[in-house]
């Protein structure tokens, strides 16, 4: 058996074993995967936390699962604690890119040798945007990076972790904090990411403005880039753009004309 489902088979089991109809909520700790996994009798993976982690991050929750949804609702999994996890029911929002948004042509800034010698699509990814200071235009805020790969504990949530930390000011002298989740390749956003990410500003930089930024990979080398905020109704999309990294020769004199009048709408 893959070990794509045997999390499948595992997660489905806790699941299974706690909701009751009406339930919003389902509690879970890391120990049941192995308690689950003994009684289906399944090779349990070395790294437990890579289950969930998984579902969280990479792949979209047992069919058996959501069908328990309402609709117009999906599970995700969030933090609950250290070693703790808990479904929970929320809006059913894609963050996926709408294929319909303008693309704006970049002169692209990438130096050659990183672009040849980065790691994976993600650190790809995450080194285009910062030298290309596509945070900084997709925002107006002057922004620099500060920390990769922030790992740390927030109270109710446990241990998360942010790709990269930009810290930036505006023209009004304001100071904001851009944690930054970046998803190349076949990798897909979570609104699980954003939650925390909001969370680790909480935490960590209470005085400054909060502005999760997300990176998506999209075909034909097209960036895009979302902007969220934070209502009483959870995590909802405040902006989105679409941006290609092109030689410099490639930004016509039609481009501009067209950037111009955008500007002007």
């Amino acid at each position: 058996m893959s070990r794509e489902k045997i999390y499948v088979s595992i997660l489905e089991k806790i699941f299974r074993s706690k909701f009751k109809p009406g339930m919003r909520q389902v509690e879970f700790q890391r120990e049941e995967i192995v308690k689950f996994g003994k009684v289906l009798k399944r090779s349990l993976p070395k790294n437990l936390g890579d289950l969930v982690y998984s579902f969280r991050y990479r792949a979209v929750l047992p069919a058996r699962i959501q069908a328990t949804a309402g609709e117009g609702e999906a599970w995700i999994i969030r933090p609950a604690g250290r070693s703790r996890y808990r479904f929970v029911l929320v809006p059913n929002t894609p963050l996926v890119p709408n294929p319909n948004m303008t693309t704006t042509k970049v002169p692209n800034a990438t130096p050659g040798i990183v672009a040849k010698y980065a790691f994976n699509d993600e650190q790809a990814l995450l080194a285009k945007v910062r030298y290309n200071r596509l945070v900084d235009i997709f925002t107006g805020v002057t922004c620099y990076s500060l920390q990769n790969h922030l790992r740390t504990t927030v109270p109710e949530m446990g241990q998360v972790e942010t790709d990269e930390l930009y810290v930036g000011v505006d023209k009004k002298g304001i100071h904001h904090i851009f944690p930054i989740q970046a998803k190349g390749g076949t990798d897909r956003l979570s609104i699980v990411h954003i939650e925390q990410d909001f969370g680790v500003c909480a935490q960590k930089f209470p005085s400054l403005v909060c502005r999760p930024i997300a990176a998506q990979s999209m075909q034909d080398g097209v960036i895009a880039l979302f902007e969220f905020e934070q209502s009483e109704s959870g995590v909802s999309i405040a902006g989105e753009k679409h941006y290609k990294l092109v030689p410099p020769e490639e930004v016509t004199e039609t481009d501009l004309e067209t950037y111009r009048q955008r500007t002007a709408e």
